[in-house]
């Protein structure tokens, strides 16, 4: 085995290595995505893209020499060379053999590349939507403690005005009524705030509308103008 296909069968052995160590069960995709994000691999992301096209490249060029191999020693015809030389037959097949190989090295060492890049990009896009997942879970869990929350205060605050009794017991319904009134006047305040913006974008479409109507009139007017006028010229030319 010559030296450029000694280095691409190590080549491929290095993927298929590290294409065991990414499917491993017991590391997760948040792991790794840990691991993607340190220094040494912020550093090497910026030339990522050239060093795959560039493997592309160099392992499609050894996929086809190899294609043209195994088409060079396997349509080519002995003859009578074989009976001179009977050493030939032997040689040939040898050729053959080591073309073919190098062949299957080359191509899995193509599809190993593009599986792995692809691998990599699964594994960090599910720690992303893990990420998220995980944020999106904490919201709901906050908004549920928030609703909670407000569904306690007006428990309270029916216990408090329906059956509370004393000067305390009005106080505290009271206090809490108005807690929930200054609460509601604030989402009044931020509806009607954005019902005046709509109203006023909604003014300027319609002022916006009347003028392209008034100048779609306009236009239409004129091209009736020129009509009958150019219909008046050609009965003077008749």
């Amino acid at each position: 085995m010559t030296l450029q296909w000694t280095a691409v069968a190590l080549f491929l052995y290095v993927e298929v290595g590290l294409l065991v160590i990414l499917c491993l069960p017991f590391i997760s995709a948040k792991r790794w995505r840990i691991i993607f994000q340190l220094r040494i691999w912020n550093f090497m992301a910026r030339f990522w893209n050239k060093v795959f096209l560039t493997m592309i490249v160099i392992l499609i060029v050894l996929f086809l020499d190899a294609v043209r191999e195994v088409r060079k020693y396997s349509g080519r015809d002995l003859g009578t060379d074989a009976k001179l030389q009977p050493n030939m037959f032997d040689h040939l097949h040898m050729k053959l053999f080591r073309a073919q190989r190098n062949l299957y090295i080359s191509g899995f060492a193509v599809f190993l590349w593009l599986v792995m890049k692809r691998v990599i990009t699964l594994i960090n896009q599910l720690a992303s939507v893990s990420e998220n997942t995980a944020a999106l879970q904490t919201q709901a869990d906050n908004a549920n403690q928030a609703a909670k929350k407000y569904m306690d205060d007006n428990e309270q605050l029916k216990k408090a005005l329906m059956e509370g009794k004393g000067d305390k017991a009005t106080a505290d319904g009271m206090e809490l009524l108005r807690k929930e009134v200054e609460k509601l006047k604030g989402e009044l305040k931020t509806t009607g705030d954005a019902l005046k913006q709509s109203q006023s974008a909604a003014d300027v479409m319609k002022k916006q509308t009347d003028g392209l109507a008034r100048e779609y009139d306009r236009l239409l007017k004129e091209h009736q103008a020129l009509q009958n006028l150019q219909d008046a010229g050609s009965k003077k030319d008749d």
